[in-house]
């Protein structure tokens, strides 16, 4: 952990964080090629189903570990939420451009200062309420409600935004009660057992490619997670949370050159607002010694 006047190795961890945007960016690719030919909830499950599998050394040493009760209710009630997150990504992903997506995915820890408010009763600093403005006037820049239409999809991943936002506020408890390895595999494990009977209900046959594909979706992610982790560690929020503002610039590219999806100028700048906003927020934490969570698909 940092503390305030430490920037660590800051050149390291913007490159760990550009390594992450790129990830996450593919990801979104990925799952936007295979389409809807693979229904959300079965592409969902496929997806943290293969996560269980690279996890599997992590889910081992479970074996030996005992949690009081409470704490397995927190991982099931984590894994209902994200659940819910993964499902309204996956229903978006096909049908918002790649860069809309991302903008909107960026009000994610904004959203959570939020929620820890209302449901922790967390104090809003000066700095969190003038983010959460910033925020909003950049989600109003990136959706431009009443110029253009607000889209199912769009309603989706504001959802998942949301959803996102809960599933990570009980990682942020959940990472006080159990190591960060068991909290990332115990993730994958409820995921995909409580997709598993959505997954069946709409289940169709998948090609090898179609697999291959969720596959490298997993192993993105995954990917995605540690090169993420590996930049908070190499130095603080404050100096790495501003790079993410080149994944949307990654997306917007990802969209026009393989979907032909128009690159819109609103929609960098609502997400420069946005990242600018989290920016911000990462400050006020910094400057009252808390840490906060970046959550991502």
């Amino acid at each position: 952990m940092h503390d305030k006047t430490d920037l660590g190795r800051p050149i390291a961890g913007v490159m760990w964080m550009l390594v992450t945007g790129l990830a996450f960016v593919a990801v979104s690719g990925i799952v936007k090629h295979v389409g809807t030919d693979v229904p959300a909830p079965q592409a969902a499950f496929l997806r943290f189903a293969f996560g269980v599998v690279f996890l599997a050394p992590a889910l081992w040493a479970l074996r030996g570990v005992r949690f009081p009760a409470t704490t397995w209710r927190l991982f099931w009630w984590r894994g209902a939420i994200h659940v819910a997150a993964v499902y309204f990504w996956f229903w978006a992903v096909v049908r918002v451009p790649v860069a809309e997506m991302t903008a909107i995915g960026f009000l994610g820890p904004v959203v959570m200062v939020v929620l820890a408010a209302i449901l922790m009763g967390e104090t809003l600093g000066r700095g969190q309420m003038l983010a959460v403005l910033a925020a909003l006037v950049g989600a109003l820049v990136v959706l431009r409600p009443g110029l253009r239409e607000i889209t199912p999809g769009h309603m989706a991943q504001i959802a998942a935004t949301l959803c996102f936002a809960a599933s990570y506020l009980c990682a942020k408890r959940l990472s006080s009660l159990a190591p960060a390895s068991i909290v990332v595999a115990m993730l994958s494990v409820t995921v995909a057992a409580l997709l598993l009977p959505l997954a069946l209900w709409v289940w169709v046959p998948v090609s090898w490619t179609q697999l291959g594909w969720l596959a490298a979706v997993a192993a993105l992610g995954t990917l995605g997670h540690y090169t993420m982790t590996r930049a908070f560690q190499a130095a603080p929020l404050a100096v790495t949370q501003p790079a993410v503002f080149v994944q949307i610039l990654w997306a917007s590219l990802l969209g026009a050159l393989f979907f032909a999806e128009p690159v819109d100028l609103f929609v960098i700048l609502g997400g420069a607002l946005i990242v600018a906003a989290v920016s911000l927020t990462t400050w006020a934490d910094a400057r009252r010694d808390r840490v906060a969570l970046q959550p991502e698909p």
